[in-house]
């Protein structure tokens, strides 16, 4: 079983906020949340299963329940006896989960996006291989094992794949960048679910993730800017085909 530690969630800054050990069930509730209000999730989706989700977000069982049952008190999620917790409404009402810079972040289109991406992720990235502590690597170690386990599961991929990305931003130690990394990360996330979903787009990803890791792991700068630059780029590449493919008219 993964042991929440909430030492590993304080002082982590972006969508949740610095947090306390009462309050573990509360960020992992944000985190579902967010991936309903970036619309990763959808109404009448259903969840990864309780052992998923806490393999994917590094807690327990029991957080995740508690996590679950926060946003169905809400009415966003809806728990059946014998069923998968299903997402009931994308409303999120007065649940408080900061997505107001997410939202900005979407009137602009691709190309200016991913610029800014390229400049803010890359000096992310250099400064988070300077900084990066061993709990962060062992966090990023068992991120990795579990993205290995979610091939067939977009859906719980992506949750890995935004603790990865999100760890290392906040590993940078600088709040105000690890913030405007985050909400670039949320671009189109919308359209990430059925992106991965294609056959190899996965392993693709994880590959990719590997070599970042490689270069926080050493320490090197350099190799990991040119690591998570060669993500974000086959990123954009595949984001860009898949939404000239996806307008009216085109042809596959």
């Amino acid at each position: 079983m993964v042991q929440t530690n909430a030492q590993d969630l304080a002082g982590q800054t972006g969508l949740i906020g610095s947090v306390s050990r009462s309050t573990v069930r509360d960020v992992i509730a944000g985190k579902l949340a967010a991936l309903i209000a970036s619309g990763v999730l959808s109404v009448g989706d259903e969840l990864p299963g309780e052992r998923e989700l806490a393999s994917a977000l590094s807690v327990s069982r029991e957080t995740v329940r508690g996590a679950v049952q926060i946003l169905a008190a809400h009415g966003i999620l809806k728990v059946a006896h014998g069923a998968r917790t299903t997402v009931a409404k994308s409303d999120l009402g007065g649940f408080a989960v900061q997505t107001a810079h997410a939202r900005a972040v979407q009137s602009y289109d691709l190309e200016s996006v991913h610029a800014a991406r390229l400049l803010v992720e890359r000096q992310v990235v250099r400064d988070a291989a300077r900084e990066i502590g061993e709990r962060t690597l062992g966090q990023l170690r068992r991120s990795l094992k579990a993205q290995a386990d979610c091939l067939d599961d977009p859906v719980r991929f992506l949750l890995c794949d935004r603790e990865f990305h999100l760890l290392i931003y906040r590993a940078c130690g600088n709040p105000l960048l690890a913030d405007m990394a985050t909400d670039l990360y949320n671009y189109l996330l919308e359209y990430r679910r059925r992106i991965v979903a294609r056959a190899g787009s996965i392993q693709a990803s994880i590959a990719d993730h590997h070599d970042i890791f490689a270069a926080l792991e050493a320490h090197d700068e350099e190799a990991a800017a040119i690591a998570f630059g060669h993500h974000e780029m086959r990123i954009y590449k595949t984001t860009k085909a898949f939404l000239a493919a996806d307008k009216p008219g085109a042809t596959a």
